[in-house]
């Protein structure tokens, strides 16, 4: 049956395209029905072949496709000239190609343009071959622009202690030196992604200074910037306080200056700005700083101390900047007052007084009882007037950095003293590593102002990180050359940081063993002020380490943090605070990891704390001291071993103390005392003249005329 029912699906499908067939001819009945004859009749519907294209669309979709494959990109042109017959096809192209083109270069040219964009290699300005590239590059790359063999590039390479293949890639610092190696100039090229195409990155240069010779005919007498300088205790701050008539000094920890303060001062309708700095030993670079910036020196003296060393210096620094002299005698209402010897001291620095003939002022002053302070004031504007000092209020801004801090609520901050131009509200500049912009301007008495001109110290709020104190403050044209360049500042020192580091030699390698042994004391510092960081910890690395290492692990402005706490656990290490506080957080912190955190003041408190808690960590000293010796006479056989029958011939021999025996002055045996006994009792000592049985720990080889050299040893503390 299934054999059956197979054969009559099969036998059905050919009656179907039969039944198709008479349906397709339906259309030629309307001829069969007219009278002409028959055959002519069946003839018909093959004369009208051409209706049959309908079904066969191949030569007309064929024609359509070849020509209009172009056509869609010049849609406008002749949207009806496909519709003429077949047979004008040859004038279409004789029309078309002018108009075509035109809309079909652009086409073309995006098609190449990728191809086109490659690394350039062109002449600079000065004659130096300019190549422009994308990093990282590869050697194989990079060796086809330099015009080199890619062994000799990896030569190269190698030179540079880099070791890579051709397919590897390398960084843009690498492709400079090898630029300039050969002659070329490398230029950093930057992709511009809403554009779509490469584009050069611009070099951002800080504005020059202007040149005096241009800025004749806008120059403006302005303030002199006078500097107090002079040994610690002198009273430069407290003839600064009498001349501002404001209590500083009482401000100050244990009464001594540890940062610099800016001051102006009004005095007869002229301003006048004061620098006030450190006098202690450690703040060299501070008193450096402010001799930089300032125009007058005043020496400080203490009429009853004389000069000192901190003076000394503070005169070098002076001669060094080339900046004019005035000493201040203070402390002369002191009944131990010698102004005399005072300028004796002067004359055999070089500084002659006025009223002995020379060229330096001297005057006698008493900040307590403000005696001679009007007569210094008067000499300073004398001395500003003849030194003609002057300076532009309509160039760009330039200010130096005198102190730099971070405080709570207003981030990082710096006090500054501009020195030609003004700085406003909103303006943007670079400090350093760090660009920003002016959010807020605070004067010497603490009140927010729109702008500040030359020679006048004011506070920078609005600081992108914290600058170096002597770092030059320059107005920008726009926020964005300002990043551009801190970013370029900020990448040299990170890279500078990254350096290859030094690679173990047979010289350094036991030098290097030897400093993995000393024992190291690890450190955080934090300070209120930059200028008082960087005093702290050039104190800190003038400790001797020859023998301990003082690490410090991480320094910085600002409250101590609870990330300095987590710091401190991870490295074990202390945290030392100076001028600083401690946030809540971060005692807690501390309490809870055991972490000590100590606070100071006073720089002499702190230097003298870390230096005995070094000393503290070193391994106490063990030092021999001899206290007897005994001469063997006779060697007793006993039951629990041979014993020495001794006299002792100087000091004692003690029964708690060490002993080495010593044949013909070489020791043989070092060891203590197992027993001691005079006749058959054990004693504690035996001195001088007297017998006794020595028997030393496992030792038995005793001859006679030995000696037995008996020592203590005392443990000692060392010293760095």
């Amino acid at each position: 049956m299934a054999e059956k029912t197979k054969k009559k699906t099969t036998e059905s499908k050919p009656t179907a395209p039969h039944r198709r067939l008479g349906a397709s001819s339906r259309p030629t009945r309307p001829a069969a029905e007219s009278p002409a004859p028959s055959p002519a009749k069946e003839k018909e519907p093959k004369v009208q072949g051409p209706t049959v294209d309908l079904l066969s669309p191949e030569k007309k979709v064929k024609k359509a496709t070849t020509r209009e494959g172009i056509k869609p990109f010049i849609k406008p042109l002749g949207a009806k000239a496909p519709l003429p017959p077949p047979a004008a096809p040859a004038p279409e192209p004789v029309a078309e190609p002018v108009a075509e083109p035109v809309p079909a270069a652009p086409f073309v040219t995006n098609l190449i343009e990728p191809e086109l964009e490659k690394p350039l290699v062109s002449e600079d300005t000065t004659g130096k071959k300019a190549l422009q590239v994308k990093p990282p590059v590869s050697v194989k790359v990079l060796a086809e622009l330099l015009g080199l063999k890619p062994f000799q590039l990896i030569k190269d390479l190698m030179s540079l202690q880099i070791f890579a293949n051709l397919n590897q890639t390398v960084e843009a610092d690498v492709v400079a030196k090898v630029c300039d190696m050969h002659g070329f100039l490398f230029e950093r090229e930057k992709k511009d992604t809403s554009k779509g195409h490469h584009k050069v990155e611009q070099k951002v240069e800080v504005p020059k200074a202007p040149e005096p010779e241009k800025l004749v005919d806008k120059l403006q007498l302005r303030a002199p910037i006078i500097t107090f300088m002079g040994h610690v205790d002198h009273g430069k701050t407290s003839l600064l306080d009498a001349i501002r008539k404001a209590r500083v000094a009482a401000g100050e920890a244990g009464g001594i200056t540890q940062h610099i303060g800016a001051y102006s001062v009004d005095r007869k309708g002229q301003k006048i700005t004061f620098l006030d700095t450190p006098g202690h030993a450690a703040f060299t670079a501070m008193r450096a700083r402010g001799a930089n910036v300032t125009d007058i020196v005043v020496i400080v003296v203490a009429a009853d101390d004389g000069l000192m060393p901190q003076t000394l210096e503070a005169i070098s620094h002076a001669k060094a900047a080339k900046v004019k002299l005035m000493v201040a005698i203070n402390k002369i209402d002191l009944p131990s007052a010698n102004p005399d010897r005072v300028k004796q001291q002067l004359q055999e620095q070089g500084l002659t007084p006025e009223d002995w003939g020379g060229e330096t002022i001297c005057v006698p002053v008493s900040a307590t009882k403000g005696t001679g302070i009007d007569q210094l004031l008067d000499l300073m504007l004398l001395e500003a007037e003849m030194l003609e000092l002057k300076a532009s209020n309509t160039v760009g801004a330039r200010a130096t950095v005198i102190e730099a801090q971070v405080e709570q609520g207003r981030g990082p901050t710096a006090t500054v003293i501009v020195r030609m131009g003004t700085i406003r509200y909103g303006d943007v500049f670079i400090c350093g590593n760090h660009w920003g912009k002016v959010k807020q301007l605070i004067d010497d008495m603490g009140k927010p102002v729109k702008e500040a001109g030359p020679s006048t110290p004011v506070k920078v709020l609005g600081l992108s990180g914290l600058p170096n104190a002597g770092d030059e403050l320059v107005v920008m044209e726009s926020e964005k050359t300002a990043r551009i360049h801190s970013e370029e500042r900020l990448a040299e020192l990170r890279d500078s940081k990254l350096a290859t580091p030094q690679r173990a030699t047979l010289e350094n390698l036991f030098a290097s063993i030897a400093s993995e042994a000393k024992p190291s004391l690890k450190a955080i510092i934090k300070c209120d002020v930059q200028g008082s960081l960087e005093a702290v910890v050039s104190s800190l690395k003038d400790i001797p380490q020859k023998k301990i290492t003082l690490e410090i692990i991480h320094s910085a402005v600002g409250p101590i943090t609870e990330s300095d706490v987590l710091l401190a656990s991870a490295s074990n290490a202390i945290i030392i605070g100076f001028g600083t506080k401690t946030e809540n957080t971060a005692a807690q912190a501390a309490k809870r990891e055991g972490i000590q955190i100590k606070l100071y003041s006073i720089i002499y408190e702190l230097i003298d704390q870390v230096r005995e808690a070094m000393s503290g960590m070193l391994a106490p000293e063990h030092r021999e001291t001899v206290i007897g010796h005994a001469e063997v006479k006779q060697v007793f056989d006993l039951t629990k071993g041979k014993v020495a029958g001794c006299v002792v011939l100087d000091g004692r021999i003690a029964r708690t103390a060490r002993a080495r025996v010593l044949r013909r002055k070489q020791p043989i045996y070092d060891g203590g005392l197992a027993t001691l006994r005079r006749f058959t009792d054990d004693v504690k000592e035996v001195r001088a003249g007297l017998e006794c049985g020595i028997k030393l720990g496992d030792f038995s080889e005793y001859l006679p005329e030995d000696i037995i050299e008996c020592y203590t040893l005392e443990k000692v503390p060392q010293q760095l």
